[in-house]
């Protein structure tokens, strides 16, 4: 696959501090890793894609991957903001979440998700899901082409 489809930055959307670390090394373990930018909730998650404040200047990521239980706010109506948003829309958003709950799974689609995953408990299957998550987006998933603005 050519190399414009590989993941060149990805969002970290989490306030869990060892679920972001085990994500930033997940990827580093990959053959081609993408650059980890992390925030810690919905609103900071908002500011950085919107390149509001601090974030003025970051670049758009190629992927989400989003926590659903987050303080200040959570990952559904972070979903609702950036699907509504035509100029966020387009980026591929993975739930990555500890609920197996039906509403949470069936609400995330409803806001447009494109998958849901939920965290493995152990380490290595955790890792592994991420990689797989990363293989998917940068091997066999052609990404919309990065809009700057």
């Amino acid at each position: 696959m050519s190399g414009l489809s590989r993941l060149q930055h990805v969002l970290v959307v989490d306030d869990d501090p060892a679920d972001t670390m085990m994500i930033e090394e997940a990827l580093l373990g990959v053959a081609t890793p993408p650059v980890v930018h992390t925030v810690e909730d919905g609103r900071e998650a908002l500011d950085y894609l919107r390149r509001h404040g601090r974030y003025a200047g970051m670049p758009r990521p190629d992927l989400v991957l989003l926590d659903l239980n987050m303080p200040r706010m959570g990952g559904h109506e972070v979903l609702n903001e950036i699907k509504a948003d035509d100029d966020l829309k387009s980026i591929p958003i993975v739930v990555l979440t500890t609920s197996t709950a039906a509403p949470d799974i069936t609400a995330s689609y409803a806001k447009h998700a494109n998958a849901y995953v939920s965290k493995p408990m152990d380490l290595e299957s955790f890792e592994a899901a991420v990689r797989q998550i990363n293989n998917f987006y940068s091997e066999i998933a052609i990404l919309p082409a990065l809009r700057q603005g």
